[in-house]
């Protein structure tokens, strides 16, 4: 439906041109977030009642029609080709925490070090959300205002599907990395670290576990730096992973993966022919 002056008319939705070198979604069919913390992302954009778009804008993902994406401190930016020659460029803005507001999230994590724990290690722990709910920063966007949406097409709908494009593929890059989210948000993650480091709390924990260790070590330096004798080969056993790629598997897909094969299929085929000459050249060692 499109508007000129006070009158409406319908039409057919248009289709985009075919799009080089985009980037596809990792998602091919039903949902696209895997995480939590994705799928709450989303909820702000499905709030916002955009009905058929969000549909259209899951194939736009899915089709490689979102040229580039960039995350940055409060912004998103992209450009997205559609039906016009030139494409159109989107933004979605959203305030950053301020310094004195990420000094009480880094005070709120020290108090529970098993979520900063997780947190630093790449995780999104549940609780983190009512963390942040409890310092009165709320994580995610809680209302539509929150977000200031931009995009250059003549679609009056606010967001259009070329906002909900880059909404969806933004959830798989939180997905992957948790962290992205907190960018966004204006707190790195060097920086998170020295805020749960800097919090009063987290310096009497650090005074307490000093106490302790200073209590349980060794008094005998001599057998503390003996150590054990080394037994077998000075090689060790080596046998080929039983899983190809497993370190490119447990930090999940390649940000904004162009090729048509997926990312981590490609590399696992890459590790099969890498292991099977590394153990011919292992081999060929052992022989007199």
């Amino acid at each position: 439906m499109s508007r000129w002056g006070d009158e409406w008319w319908e039409h057919a939705p248009s289709r985009p041109r075919k799009a080089r070198g985009g980037i596809k979604a990792r998602s091919k069919r039903g949902t696209f977030a895997e995480t939590w913390w994705g799928r709450r992302w989303l909820a702000a954009l499905e709030r916002l009642s955009v009905g058929g778009r969000l549909q259209r804008g899951r194939s736009y993902a899915r089709k490689g029609q979102v040229l580039d994406l960039t995350i940055t401190p409060g912004k998103v930016t992209a450009r997205v080709q559609g039906s016009r020659p030139l494409p159109y460029s989107v933004s979605i803005g959203i305030a950053t925490i301020g310094r004195p507001a990420r000094r009480k999230i880094g005070e709120a994590l020290a108090a529970n070090l098993r979520i900063a724990a997780g947190l630093m290690a790449g995780e999104m722990p549940p609780e983190i959300e009512q963390t942040f709910a409890d310092a009165k920063l709320p994580l995610f966007p809680q209302r539509a205002d929150e977000l200031v949406i931009k995009c250059s097409c003549p679609d009056w709908s606010n967001p259009c599907k070329h906002v909900a494009a880059v909404y969806y593929l933004l959830a798989e890059e939180f997905d992957r990395d948790p962290f992205l989210l907190f960018h966004l948000r204006g707190i790195e993650r060097e920086e998170m670290a020295q805020l749960i480091d800097a919090a009063p709390i987290a310096g009497a924990a650090k005074a307490s576990i000093a106490d302790d260790t200073a209590e349980t070590l060794p008094t005998d330096i001599a057998s503390f730096w003996r150590g054990t004798a080394i037994t077998g080969s000075s090689t060790g056993g080596v046998t080929p992973p039983t899983s190809p790629a497993p370190v490119a598997k447990r930090l999940g897909g390649f940000p904004f993966w162009r090729g048509d094969e997926d990312f981590l299929d490609a590399l696992a085929q890459a590790y099969q022919v890498a292991t099977a000459r590394g153990m011919e050249i292992y081999l060929s060692t052992l022989v007199p």
